[in-house]
């Protein structure tokens, strides 16, 4: 075998390592550019599965419709609120703030909401139950204050609306009755 001189070894390494590096941004290239087909699977929903269970959730409409409602029944009463819908799991569908409504209420309607959903009762009725249970107003994200509404489906949790801003939480609370009273209509 011949022995290379180092100008020949240095070039040919030179070549190979260009050869190599475009080989591979051109693929790289290549699949950046062209999408891999999805694998055309068919998932079978197994009702039957008793691992599986369904739950019931309300959509962005309904959510929309419920606290419009209650914003509008706070402003036929010349109050300034916010209004929050949450959903079984205690997450924020939406929160809207009215006109006017003062700086804790946003925060406060959505731990109303959360109280309500989370206890499936009115929020007025679990403030009551601080007098035999003190402990209770130290659960993280939670507020037992009159305001929050649970919405139901065949008894069970779907929902909690929370309303706050008005100068008393009786009121607070009538307007997000009618939130869930809108979603009756």
């Amino acid at each position: 075998m011949k022995k290379m001189s180092l100008r020949t070894r240095v070039l040919t390494g030179a070549v190979a390592a260009a050869a190599l590096g475009a080989g591979t941004f051109g693929a790289m290239s290549a699949n950046a550019s062209t999408p891999a087909a999805a694998p055309a699977t068919t998932v079978k929903a197994d009702t039957a599965n008793r691992n599986l269970q369904q739950t019931t959730h309300l959509t962005l409409d309904a959510a929309t419709k419920a606290a419009q409602a209650a914003l509008d029944a706070a402003k036929k009463e010349n109050q300034r609120v916010a209004v929050s819908v949450v959903d079984r799991n205690g997450n924020t569908i939406l929160t809207l703030r009215g006109d006017g409504s003062g700086p804790q209420a946003y925060e406060s309607a959505e731990k109303k909401a959360y109280t309500a959903v989370s206890w499936n009762a009115p929020t007025s009725e679990l403030a009551k139950r601080l007098a035999q249970a003190p402990n209770l107003k130290d659960i993280p994200g939670t507020l037992f204050l009159a305001g929050g509404a649970p919405v139901q489906v065949k008894g069970a949790p779907v929902a909690g609306i929370g309303v706050a801003g008005a100068p008393s939480g009786d009121l607070d609370e009538k307007f997000a009755q009618a939130g869930v009273a809108a979603l009756a209509k």
